[in-house]
């Protein structure tokens, strides 16, 4: 799997293509608490809503005939441009539905090489390296914490209660409001969980939306899944 950049990287965000996409097994590790005394409710997880329509929207796309022009494969970083391509970063995300407003900030990953989620539960973290609102195809992924011991519950404390048909707006850098309908919700054990089918510059233009989920471990003091809520944009 492909490395991604460390925290700090100078690279441009819209470089974005230099960005490595996310397929780093303990990505989301830092989206897990670490500290003991969490409040996340403890019963068990929430159906799976709307996978075939996931599965579809993440399907990997088939590269070109070899030689053919435009060649690309889905787990690899695209072709740098010649001159950095201005990005319209997320700057606020709104879910109508859990009453859920919050900041959201651009973020790589830390020196373990996990998301670099913000520290306060109240902001969640935009990949920089993947696509920006402006792009047309691929994931915009925008990850948050459930909750904190210390700080209580987190943005996405209710997030593994969306359903598909729900309204998520993000405001970009721009100042215009992107729209969105939940597709589908999906919970996986972090070690099974394909992170190629949601990090990536290519396939359907979506938001994707990650935080932590199923049992905790007051051994190692991390949940054991990720849910992954996956939207499209919003029509009419």
């Amino acid at each position: 799997m492909p490395d991604l950049p460390a925290a700090g990287d100078p690279r441009p965000h819209a470089g974005g293509r230099r960005h490595r996409t996310a397929a780093v097994a303990t990505v989301l590790g830092a989206v897990a608490l670490v500290m003991a005394g969490v409040i996340w409710l403890r019963s068990g997880p929430a159906p799976d809503v709307g996978t075939a329509t996931v599965n579809q929207l993440t399907a990997p796309v088939p590269a070109p005939a070899s030689g053919a022009a435009g060649t690309a494969v889905p787990t690899q970083a695209a072709a740098l441009p010649t001159a950095p391509v201005p990005v319209i970063e997320p700057v606020r995300l709104a879910i109508p539905v859990l009453n859920l407003t919050a900041t959201v900030q651009p973020t790589g990953v830390d020196r373990a090489g996990d998301f670099d989620v913000p520290r306060s539960v109240d902001t969640v973290g935009w990949y920089r390296y993947g696509p920006g609102l402006d792009a047309t195809t691929g994931s915009v992924v925008i990850a948050g914490h459930v909750d904190s011991a210390t700080q209580g519950a987190g943005a996405f404390f209710r997030l593994r209660q969306l359903r598909p048909g729900d309204a998520v707006t993000v405001t970009g850098s721009d100042g215009r409001a992107a729209r969105y309908t939940v597709a589908g919700r999906e919970e996986y054990a972090k070690t099974a969980i394909d992170l190629n089918r949601y990090f990536t510059w290519t396939g359907a233009k979506r938001l994707t939306l990650i935080t932590c989920g199923g049992p905790f471990n007051d051994r190692t003091h991390h949940y054991r899944d990720n849910v992954v809520v996956t939207a499209v944009p919003a029509t009419g």
